[in-house]
């Protein structure tokens, strides 16, 4: 006996602008098991969800749920027909407490008329253990690291109730000890009969936790297949069009002098405020007391990659902060040499982009005083199309219009922009946070040759990334934080994923 598909869609067409993010797409997921859907940035994954989810309406196609044709105007309606989200941008509500945010528009009542929190803080908190979570339920949200934030977005699904859950890179920013936590929920989910789909970059997680597996390329889906009869090879060859030819990185011996980067015993509280406009606001510790940063000492010299290992939440956002200005330290010294320092940040969409403003805009960002780009106050138009069009060329990232919203870019087109932008302006120390987080295998391989290419070339580089294996491939030394602490640092020739794991989990 054939089970009709939980979810049907036939032809979906969407086009933005001169973009076509879809074209005429077909998508089936069946009753009970997990669906990964992979491809290129660009190649209209999560559009093809977003609308799924009532987020984007079609220019054309049907959409089936259980065998019935649905219109789905909004997320409301999608939720209705038990549908949930993870999207990969946050869509929480920063003053609320993370609580607030999960239970927002299902609060449990009692007496027909007064908010239970309690109950349902019983309910999210055993949710939480069954995913190995650590979220502090009554701390604004704000106020969290973004992985806290993103297990936070997953709560708030299941305890939604979604019979179908959609996610969208949920993996981007877990450590890899808490990745083997929620695919243990998801296998937890589809045994009770729940239906997934995932949408990721990472082959090796296909292969690890799905049922049957999609390639969208270019807007279209190219091939479906249960995953028993596919392998990381062949998945990323039709991803790509065409075979992938491994290439070395080539690392250029380069004789150390003084390093770029220095911090002596430098300390920072919980309660160091935010320097800036948004002095007011506290720092993102939970507790005021705690030390975000315990006598950190660490170098990093010119012609080196220096990688930052830790489970999220142990002091890398901090360090990171401190380092890019946006803290003032307590204690301890902090020397950076040279006037160029270039910051890609861990959240793109808070301090990396203006969502808002044009494509060619967002090249300039925090460059746009630069004599090419204005002159008696008023912008060069001409040469800042100039540059981000070269930019856009040299970096591959596909675009319909330059003087679009970068809203309309994928997210990793958009990543991909600020990493143009900060290492075109030929920075001296480069601080990169998951500078390939929600990236595709070819454009992250892209932006570990230029993060390379700027070692060779005499930079300093700090890689802050929760992907051993990246750190590992890129790192000429590792530096793990643990509670605020550097509690080791190895070579990446010298270790291996399982030691650096239990240095994270402050086991050595």
């Amino acid at each position: 006996m054939t089970h009709t598909p939980i979810i049907e869609m036939h032809g979906i067409s969407k086009q933005f602008g001169h973009v076509q993010a879809n074209d005429s797409v077909d998508f089936t997921l069946q009753r009970g098991e997990i669906h990964a859907i992979v491809g290129e940035n660009g190649a209209g994954k999560s559009t093809l969800m977003k609308i799924l989810y009532g987020l984007y309406q079609p220019d054309a196609g049907e959409i089936f749920v259980n065998g019935n044709r649905v219109n789905i105007p909004s997320p409301r309606r999608a939720m209705h027909l038990g549908l949930g989200m993870v999207q990969q941008h946050f869509t929480l509500i920063p003053v609320f407490t993370a609580l607030q945010n999960i239970v927002l528009a299902k609060e449990p009542r009692k007496f027909g008329a007064l908010l239970d929190y309690q109950q349902a803080e019983k309910r999210i908190i055993a949710l939480a253990a069954q995913l190995g979570f650590d979220v502090p339920l009554n701390t604004p949200v704000e106020s969290l690291p973004i992985g806290t934030q993103q297990h936070t977005e997953i709560l708030k699904v299941l305890y939604h109730g979604a019979d179908i859950l959609i996610m969208d890179e949920p993996t981007a920013v877990l450590a890899p000890q808490e990745v083997e936590g929620l695919f243990n929920c998801m296998r937890n989910l589809k045994n009770e009969g729940r239906s997934l789909i995932i949408i990721t970059h990472k082959l090796d997680e296909v292969m690890a936790i799905a049922d049957t597996v999609t390639v969208m390329r270019r807007g279209q889906s190219v091939h479906s297949c249960p995953i028993a009869d596919t392998d990381p090879a062949m998945l990323a060859e039709m991803m790509l069009g065409e075979p992938i030819i491994p290439t070395a990185l080539t690392r250029e011996q380069i004789e150390n002098t003084a390093p770029m980067v220095r911090m002596e015993g430098v300390t920072l509280s919980g309660s160091s405020e935010i320097v800036g406009k948004h002095k007011w606001k506290k720092a993102l510790s939970r507790n005021p007391s705690k030390q975000s940063l315990n006598k950190v000492n660490l170098e990093v010299f010119p012609g080196e990659i220096v990688g930052i290992a830790g489970v999220e939440g142990n002091g890398q956002t901090e360090l990171v902060e401190v380092l890019t200005g946006l803290r003032e330290i307590d204690s301890g010294t902090l020397t950076l040499h040279g006037e160029q320092v270039a910051h890609i940040p861990a959240d793109r969409h808070r301090h990396g982009i203006s969502l808002s403003d044009r494509i060619d805009d967002n090249f300039i960002i925090g460059h746009h005083k630069k004599r090419r780009f204005c002159r008696n106050g008023l912008l060069q138009r001409k040469s800042i199309q100039r540059s981000a069009l070269n930019a856009l060329d040299k970096y591959q990232i596909r675009v319909g219009n330059i003087t679009h919203p970068i809203r309309t870019l994928s997210g990793g087109n958009q990543q991909k922009v600020v990493v143009a932008r900060e290492l075109e302006a030929n920075p001296e120390v480069i601080i990169a946070a998951h500078p390939t987080r929600g990236l595709d295998i070819h454009a992250a391989k892209f932006v570990h040759r230029r993060l390379i290419y700027a070692r060779n070339g005499g930079k300093a580089v700090l890689l802050v990334s929760a992907e051993l294996d990246e750190l590992l491939h890129l790192s000429d030394r590792i530096a793990v934080m643990s509670d605020g602490k550097i509690v080791g640092t190895v070579k990446p020739t010298e270790t291996n994923k399982q030691e650096l794991g239990a240095l994270m989990l402050g086991l050595n």
